[in-house]
């Protein structure tokens, strides 16, 4: 692991290489141990050396957006975590279209479809993610998901070629995207949307706002929804159900407020909250026969 830092050296700039960079600051459960080095990279051609390297060395990386969907181990990830900067925060806007980069933020791409009177976007105001991650695990909510607007993506391969990818080829389906199966990197995307009347669509995006605010426990620690949605029923209500509201190891809890959620009181571990998982799956599994798939990715060794 240390030649590759070396070999770094040669292509990023000296304050793009973190070494045992602590990861909790860089995930909203704000837990998690060390990366063994963290590269902060800004261009393409950039990513196209790193990725190459790592992967025919069989040195294992992550690409990391907010964090927002993110379980990391307390004694971190043995690895080297990828940020994409500055090259891939970009959006161009042409008619109803967008093409944006992978680091985009949800948030910032459904404000800017809203300054333009356009509709479809509304879902992602409050979605604290970047459009890479949102690509990856298909993101939605309120009835909306990005599957409904994506047209086409750029992606990089494990080996540095550059692919265009048509909407079915990237497989989006219930929190699931070609991402789980493939080592691809997602560069930018393009994503359709409709015209509509800006104060409507301000209202809609208001109106998720103001549920979310009501509903989420946003005051805490979280990677939101705990759980994927069990085929005809939901996560939330099963947990709720089995008596296991507020239940807590340590700062690890389910959400009062959204049974849904796990939640980071102050000072929980990576640790506890598996824990919680851990227990919610089961007692859910006992009660109703029911297996609740975590929506949580997890990386480094629990």
């Amino acid at each position: 692991m240390n030649s590759f830092v070396e070999f770094a050296k040669d292509i990023l700039q000296k304050d793009h290489i973190l070494l045992q960079e602590p990861l909790k600051k860089y995930t909203t459960f704000r837990v998690g141990g060390p990366a063994f080095c963290m590269c902060k990279i800004q261009t393409v051609e950039q990513l196209q050396k790193i990725v190459p390297y790592l992967s025919s060395h069989g040195l294992p990386y992550f690409v990391i957006g907010k964090g927002s969907n993110l379980l990391v181990a307390d004694a971190g990830y043995e690895g080297v975590v990828l940020s994409l900067g500055e090259t891939f925060e970009k959006t161009c806007w042409e008619d109803n279209t967008v093409t944006a980069g992978a680091a985009v933020l949800l948030g910032r791409l459904s404000r800017e479809a809203m300054e333009r009177s356009l509709t479809g976007l509304e879902f992602a105001a409050g979605i604290p993610g970047t459009l890479g991650g949102g690509m990856k695990m298909n993101a939605g909510a309120y009835g909306g998901e990005l599957s409904q607007l994506v047209t086409k993506a750029k992606v990089m391969t494990a080996q540095g070629t550059l692919v265009e990818l048509e909407k079915d080829q990237l497989e989006l389906g219930y929190r699931s995207s070609i991402f789980h199966k493939k080592d691809w990197i997602l560069l930018e995307a393009t994503l359709q949307c409709q015209l509509g009347e800006q104060v409507k669509i301000k209202e809609i995006m208001d109106q998720y706002q103001a549920a979310r605010k009501e509903k989420q426990p946003l005051e805490y620690g979280s990677a939101g929804s705990t759980f994927k949605r069990p085929e005809g029923n939901f996560a939330g209500k099963l947990i709720m159900d089995a008596g296991l509201r507020g239940f807590r190891i340590g700062d690890a809890q389910v959400s009062e407020k959204h049974c849904g959620f796990v939640i980071n009181r102050g000072n929980a571990t990576a640790d506890e909250i598996l824990q919680v998982i851990h227990e919610v799956q089961k007692e859910v599994q006992n009660q109703f026969q029911v297996a609740l798939e975590p929506e949580v990715i997890m990386i480094g060794k629990f």
